[in-house]
This record gives C-alpha cells, sequence and structure tokens, in this order.
C-alpha cells in the first residue's frame, strides 16, 4: 500500500480522534477525568468494551496463532464468559456499595493502608506490562507499513504513538475514553468484516462455504484433553474464568469504565451485552485466522516448515520464501501485501483503533490510580495543585509505557497475546487472592506482613513453574490460579496480632 494513503488514514483517523477529544474534554474537572461525572450510558460503556478488551492482541495475535495452537484459545474465551458473569454478580455489587473511584479502596477497608499500597502497586505494574505489549502491537503495524518507509526508527514510532493518547486524553480523561471506545470498536469490527469479505472474494467462496472450509479444516480443533500441556481444556477454561476476574473485574482500567454508568443495574446490563458480543468477536477472530492460513496455503504465500520455523512466506520484495518469525506478523503481511489496496487501507485503520482502544484507557487508569491510590488525591482539597500533579502523573507514565515497549522489542519473539496472560499469572495473583480471601473470609490479617505475601507467592509460583516444566508438565495460564491460592495460603499464615 502506498506510504503516503497510509500516512493520511493515520492522520485523518487521529484528527477525528482529537475532534471526539476536545468535545467531551470542554469544562472537564478532576472528577469528569477519573469518573465521567458518573453519567456515561450503559450501552455506550459496552459497545466500547468490546474494542478494549479485544485490542490489538485480539486482531492480530489471535488469528496468527491458530497456525500453531488451532482454536485451543476458544477454551480460553469460554472460561473469560464465566468470569465476566461472576463480575456482574459479584464485584460490581461490591463496588457500588462502597461507591468507590478505585476499586483498591475496599483493599483498605478490608484490611488497611499497606494492603490498599500494595495492590494499587500491582494494578500499576500489571497494566504498565500490559499496555506496553498492546503498544507494541501497533508500533510494530505502523512501522512496518508507514514508519520503515519514511525512515523513521522504531523508537520514534512508539513515541509518536504514544505521544497522541496523551494529547487526546490528558484533559478529558475516562469521559473522552469511553467516546473513543465507541468509535474504535466500531473501526475494528468493520476492518475485520471487510477482510474476511476480501478473503472470500479471493478464494471465490460465499459466506457459507467460507464456515464450512474453516469448520472442516483442521485449525477448528478446539479441545484438548491431554492433561500434561498447557493448552488442556480444563487448565485453559478454569484459567480463563480467574484471568477474568483478576485482569477485568480486579482492575481499575476496566471497571473505571463500569463505574462511569450511574447505577449498578446498568453496569450489569453493561457486562451482559458485552459479554455476548466479546464470545462472538472472538469466534469470528479464530475463523479469520483460519482463513489467513487457509488463503496462504492456496495461494502459494506460505509453506509449513519443520524446525525451528515452523511457517515459510513469501516475501514481498524478493519473491523468496522466508521464515515467518512471529505469527503476530501474518495478518499484517498479508494485508498489506497480498489482499490489496482495501485490505491494507481497513487493516492500518482497525489495528490502530484496535491497539488505542486499550491502550488509551489504560493510560487514564494508571493515571487514575496513581492520584487516587498513591497520592490519596480524594483527601486533599488543593484542585489547582492536584490538576498539575495529574498533568505530570500522565506524561510520566507515557515515558514509562515508552521505555518499556523498546525493551519488549529487544527481548520478545513469542505471540504477543500468550505473554499477555503469561506475565499477568505473576502480577494479578496477589491481587486475586486478596480480594478472595477478603470477600470469602472474616479473618483478620496482619496488614504490614501483606506487601511481603505479596512477593513471596509469585516467587513461588515461577519456582513451581521451573519445576513442572522440567517435568514436561505445562501450567500455561494456570499460573494465576497458582499464585493467588498460594496468596491466599500466606494469608493464613500471618494473623493479625491480638
Amino acid at each position: 500500500m502506498d506510504v503516503y494513503t497510509t500516512l493520511s488514514i493515520v492522520i485523518a483517523y487521529f484528527g477525528l480522534l482529537f475532534v471526539v477529544s476536545w468535545l467531551t474534554g470542554r469544562n472537564a474537572d478532576d472528577s469528569t477525568f477519573f469518573s465521567a461525572n458518573k453519567s456515561s450510558p450503559w450501552y455506550l460503556v459496552a459497545f466500547g468494551m468490546i474494542g478494549a478488551t479485544l485490542s490489538g492482541i485480539t486482531f492480530i495475535s489471535v488469528p496468527g496463532a491458530v497456525g500453531g495452537g488451532h482454536w485451543a484459545y476458544l477454551q480460553f474465551v469460554l472460561g473469560n464468559v464465566v468470569g465476566f458473569i461472576l463480575i456482574a454478580l459479584v464485584l460490581l455489587p461490591l463496588y457500588y456499595r462502597l461507591n468507590l473511584t478505585s476499586i483498591y479502596g475496599y483493599l483498605e477497608q478490608r484490611f488497611g493502608f499497606y494492603a490498599y499500597k500494595t495492590g494499587a502497586f500491582y494494578f500499576l505494574l500489571s497494566r504498565v506490562i500490559g499496555a506496553s505489549l498492546r503498544m507494541y502491537i501497533v508500533a510494530l503495524v505502523l512501522q512496518l507499513a508507514l514508519f520503515d518507509q519514511l525512515g523513521v526508527p522504531f523508537a520514534m514510532t512508539v513515541l509518536i504513538s504514544i505521544a497522541l493518547i496523551y494529547i487526546y486524553t490528558f484533559r478529558g480523561g475516562i469521559k473522552t475514553v469511553v467516546w473513543t471506545d465507541t468509535l474504535q470498536t466500531f473501526c475494528i469490527l468493520l476492518g475485520a468484516g471487510i477482510t474476511v469479505y476480501i478473503i472470500g472474494d479471493k478464494l471465490n467462496m460465499g459466506i457459507g462455504e467460507m464456515i464450512s472450509t474453516v469448520a472442516s479444516s483442521e485449525y477448528s480443533e478446539t479441545f484438548f484433553w491431554d492433561i500434561a500441556p498447557a493448552n488442556n481444556f480444563f487448565k485453559q477454561f478454569i484459567s480463563g474464568i480467574f484471568i477474568t476476574i483478576a485482569m477485568v473485574g480486579l482492575d481499575q482500567d476496566m471497571m473505571q469504565k463500569n463505574l462511569t454508568c450511574p447505577n449498578l443495574k446498568d453496569a450489569q446490563k453493561n457486562v451482559y451485552s458485552f459479554t455476548t458480543v466479546f464470545l462472538i468477536a472472538n469466534v469470528f477472530f479464530l475463523g479469520l485466522g483460519a482463513l489467513l492460513y487457509i488463503y496462504g496455503l492456496e495461494s502459494g504465500i506460505l509453506q509449513m516448515a519443520e524446525g525451528d520455523c515452523s511457517w515459510l512466506i513469501k516475501d514481498p520484495a524478493s519473491g523468496a520464501m522466508i521464515c515467518l518469525e512471529k505469527t503476530d506478523q501474518l495478518f499484517p503481511i498479508l494485508s498489506l501485501n497480498y489482499l490489496g489496496p482495501v485490505a491494507g487501507i481497513v487493516f492500518v485503520l482497525a489495528v490502530i483503533a484496535a491497539a488505542y482502544s486499550s491502550a488509551d484507557s489504560a493510560l487514564t487508569a494508571l493515571t487514575t490510580s496513581f492520584c487516587v491510590d498513591i497520592l490519596d488525591f480524594e483527601k486533599r482539597d488543593d484542585t489547582e495543585q492536584k490538576r498539575k500533579t495529574r498533568y505530570l502523573v500522565h506524561v510520566g507514565f507515557a515515558f514509562i509505557l515508552f521505555l518499556v515497549i523498546l525493551g519488549f522489542n529487544a527481548l520478545s519473539n513469542d505471540a504477543v497475546v500468550y505473554e499477555i496472560f503469561r506475565l499477568a499469572g505473576y502480577t494479578y495473583g496477589p491481587l486475586l487472592g486478596m480480594f478472595v480471601f477478603g470477600m470469602m473470609t472474616d479473618r483478620k490479617v496482619n496488614d504490614r506482613a501483606i506487601p511481603y505475601v505479596c512477593v513471596l507467592a509469585p516467587v513461588l509460583t515461577y519456582l513451581i513453574n521451573m519445576a513442572a516444566a522440567s517435568m514436561d508438565f505445562g501450567i500455561g495460564f494456570m499460573l494465576l490460579v497458582v499464585n493467588g491460592l498460594l496468596t491466599i495460603a500466606l494469608l493464613y499464615a500471618f494473623p493479625a496480632k491480638a
């Protein structure tokens, strides 16, 4: 696709985001930034959350991972559905009853000061890692589609990507994010739908024929019952439940949007409707992944290989077959080089929307949690100084994301969707353990011991994972459950002093 066409798309898209930002950020104050004055329509939040949850990870990494893992990811998604229902029935009533701006205020009420600060710290750590991985995806695509051709280095691409987020969120905060997420979700779903139509046209298939082709292919294999591998159904399904509870229900980023609804009933309607569309969308993206591989093989663009390189792909420049180093690259390479200019345009638009729909809310949530949980904004009255501090915190987290993305680019070779959930097992485990312990028991805990507990549990989880791997037993996404259980056990070991 022509570089100037791509540049025009990017400029037009962000121009639209800036218009939305200006409209939603007028007369904004701290309440607008942190909670949208609790006036967001539930259906708007629900639709926008689809894009925020799918993100660039689902849009690129899930279709790419189909080549090696087939539809095993759907086992995990089914667990997600159960997790969302539990969030609506258990966690949302708690948050609304306590009227929380930051959900980690619950930990202060249940355990004390140190538990509260520890919970906020683990959210900040988790969200920095998760947002960086998601932004890494969009930076890769922008680099491939645009900045490589302009001679711009990857570090500058990342800096530009993050600066754009800062510009359109620094004033309106979560109110702006609720509206921009709606626009971004529409672009994601439209882009995926047009791509499927184009692939069908290339293969001379209608909708029904594409569905039957995917269903009869090896890629649609979904359920895996062998107990040892990490893709075992029970490991995937159970971890899907708990990862959803931890990464959505115990995550300030995702819950901040729900808490902008006027009341609990609207927030629950948001979650139920969102969950239905979330399941359908993930099945759609898995189907898209199967179609990408089927098209690639039938057209001679892809070849299966053996050894360290599982797939070979035709180099767009030389025509030689080269190793597909990361399955995350499959969708971008096909869309930008082989599916035609329309596919390239909608891909660039959709992937930018997908990545920014999660990254913009992450930056806002990081700023919210640090200001409310660490700097105790709700206990301070100096309005003007608080606003200046909030701007500085917003800039600070933008810079941190920049550094983490560069580090991840230097280290990662795996599909990003698996990196996300593997790291989440270590960082969200203590949060899961503290919330479950607090809600399921009345036991008092030594608050000062909680930070040590929340460091020891992930360390023990890592050692257990290494031991299991040495015996060829894959724990997979169940790391989160192991970490949470260890946190609960260690909390029992440190009762409050009489």
